[in-house]
């Protein structure tokens, strides 16, 4: 028996593979037994925003959000929808409270993370709103979650998933109608990190 794996690649980013599987003829009560098994797995396609754009208007490709709650209510694409592959974390146990605080008094405080935990349910939640032939156009915010969000839905068995390479924070302003106090491209933004952005800018303005 031999594993055979191939993989390829091209630009823009797209990574594709297959796996065969073959057992070598082999003699059963002295009669030869052929049996050939094949498996070829799905592709995860990583396009720009204007491809995925276009695979949204013209191939039928479904928006599915997988960032945390709060960047999506910031703003989100229209018609999307939103499951999350980290929920909020709210575990009472002493390690995830001390984690918990630390989280809050940095990346929290200064960035506007959430303090946030694998979702458990991510799997299932997708299988109960998409079977999976549908076609998914799986983004988040930097395009580091999709990626893990995608590389798990192709696990389970999913045939048309595509990622935008490095996220919404790349998206043209405009390229997807959006809902939401802020630019898709701008809603990783938050924390005392965007007060000094515009204490900065105010300053620069009464200087010049």
């Amino acid at each position: 028996m031999a594993l055979v794996g191939l993989c390829t690649a091209s630009s823009p980013p797209r990574v594709s593979w297959a796996a065969f599987r073959i057992d070598y003829p082999r003699a059963v009560n002295s009669k030869p037994c052929r049996k050939r098994i094949s498996v070829i797995r799905a592709e995860v396609n990583f396009v720009s925003g204007d491809e995925a754009k276009r695979l949204v208007d013209e191939e039928g490709y479904t928006v599915l959000d997988v960032r945390d709650k709060t960047q999506f209510d910031r703003a989100h694409i229209k018609s999307c929808h939103h499951v999350p592959l980290f929920i909020e974390n709210n575990d009472n146990d002493l390690g995830t409270i001390v984690k918990r605080t630390v989280h809050n008094n940095f990346a929290g405080l200064f960035f506007g993370l959430s303090f946030t935990k694998l979702n458990p349910d991510f799997v299932k939640s997708v299988k109960e709103k998409f079977s999976p032939d549908s076609k998914l156009l799986v983004v988040c915010q930097e395009g580091l979650r999709s990626t893990a969000a995608a590389n798990r839905l192709d696990r389970e068995g999913f045939e048309n998933l595509a990622c935008i390479t490095s996220g919404l924070q790349s998206l043209k302003p405009g390229t997807f109608d959006s809902e939401g106090a802020t630019e898709l491209q701008n809603a990783g933004k938050a924390g005392l990190v965007t007060v000094q952005g515009k204490i900065s800018a105010v300053l620069g303005t009464v200087l010049i």
